[in-house]
């Protein structure tokens, strides 16, 4: 319940909370438009006819091939105004360092659904001295997520787990032929050098190179966590048991086409869902103090609410946490959002 207010203060609050007639509208299920920020597993390298070379057609991310059920196929079936409007934004041998760049082409595209998937090659390198580190992995994750926030402030950011390399090893590790193909390619020396060996010196060293590859996927869930429209898969990519059958024998390290349909499977199941075509509500309750105008905002939801996100004057959106204070004529734009990445229309205070 409002606190109530002297009649000179009483009527400015109204007179902030007089509704404006230019809202931004409310964005609510499907999304017309998805991009696919990764590496040469989001390229679907290693699955077309011409061998070592990227197909992105079956990509688990932005494919067309029927067979992999991609995301884009996926919306597509239920929303066709996404028709031809994907991007595969992926490069091979790309890392968390690439996110940024590859978050500017995908902020170009104007994308409202945008799927992540980076860290592999951060895990996986010539040697384990040479790995990304924690610190250096989450500055560049956190610097492609501002991007994102910045330059698509509608956009839904699906964040991938990066998948298990120490299963590559566990499955092929007995096979002569994947041992001479990691060996002579020099693939993910870091982990696969001295495939074969049992000794304590490799043992550890692998389980060194699990533990980065895990750290890494703490600091995509901790980062995606700061920022509503985005959701991570909870560790559902690191978990999931491929078989030999879902990786490539071209080079026994890529996902196969049955790999590829499998991560879209996996990924699909824990991203939004667009079912849901209901806005979350916001609510902001109003006061006047010595300070300025305090505006306090709740929001609620049929499903949960993400949160909500505000911006004064012309700035950025930014997560709201604790009550505002607005100055004479600064304008706030404050709006909920929901767990499936739905938005409400936007309201508008004046001070």
């Amino acid at each position: 319940m409002r606190r109530l207010l002297p009649f000179v203060a009483a009527a400015a609050v109204l007179a902030a909370l007089a509704p404006v007639a230019r809202a931004d509208p409310a964005r609510v299920g499907y999304p017309a438009a998805i991009a696919g920020i990764g590496d040469s597993i989001t390229k679907a390298y290693n699955t077309g006819l011409r061998p070592y070379a990227d197909d992105p057609s079956y990509s688990w991310s932005t494919g067309t091939r029927g067979s992999i059920a991609s995301a884009y196929s996926r919306i597509l079936a239920a929303n066709p105004a996404i028709r031809d409007r994907s991007l595969n934004a992926a490069k091979d041998g790309a890392r968390m360092r690439d996110f940024a760049a590859q978050a500017a082409a995908v902020v170009a595209a104007r994308a409202d659904y945008v799927t992540v998937m980076l860290g592999s090659n951060d895990v996986c390198r010539p040697s384990e001295s040479s790995m990304t580190s924690v610190t250096t992995f989450r500055t560049q994750l956190d610097a492609g997520l501002r991007a994102l926030s910045l330059g698509l402030p509608d956009a839904r950011i699906q964040l991938v787990s990066v998948p298990d390399a120490y299963r590559l090893w566990q499955l092929y590790r007995s096979s002569f032929v994947a041992r001479t193909v990691w060996s002579v390619a020099k693939i993910c020396q870091s982990l696969l050098a001295s495939p074969g060996s049992s000794s304590t010196v490799n043992a550890e060293r692998r389980r060194r190179v699990r533990e980065r590859n895990g750290a890494f996927n703490r600091e995509l869930a901790a980062a995606c966590a700061l920022y509503i429209h985005c959701r991570y898969d909870g560790d559902a990519v690191f978990a999931t048991a491929f078989t030999k059958g879902d990786v490539t024998r071209r080079d026994y390290f890529h996902p196969s086409r049955s790999g590829q349909a499998k991560l879209a499977d996996v990924v699909w199941s824990r991203t939004f869902d667009f079912t849901d075509t209901v806005a979350p509500l916001s609510f902001a309750s109003v006061s006047v103090s010595s300070d300025g105008l305090v505006v306090e905002l709740s929001a609620f939801d049929d499903v949960g609410v993400a949160g909500v996100e505000y911006r004064i004057d012309e700035g950025p959106y930014v997560r709201y946490t604790e009550a505002l204070v607005l100055q004479t004529g600064q304008r706030l734009v404050y709006r909920a959002v929901d767990v499936n990445g739905n938005i409400e229309a936007t309201h508008e205070l004046i001070a």
